[in-house]
């Protein structure tokens, strides 16, 4: 995952931390490609409109690094 994909992801994690990921510690960022998939997941299923939306965006960019990742192990 590239710092710029990070960076968007954990923006997105600490804007709807409280509505979506609760459970989480307030301290929980991503730090890998299937960590992120998760918690985007997380925010597609719990979150608004505007949350599904970006979520979904974030990970078909992200989709094709896990499918990567898998295959290559």
């Amino acid at each position: 995952m590239t710092q710029e994909m990070q960076r968007q992801v954990n923006e997105l994690v600490e804007s709807y931390r409280d509505r979506c990921l609760w459970f989480l510690r307030k301290d929980y960022f991503p730090t890998d490609v299937e960590s992120a998939l998760r918690a985007l997941g997380h925010i597609q299923r719990h979150g608004d409109l505007k949350a599904f939306q970006r979520a979904g965006e974030l990970t078909q960019w992200l989709l094709p690094l896990s499918k990567k990742t898998s295959a290559d192990a």
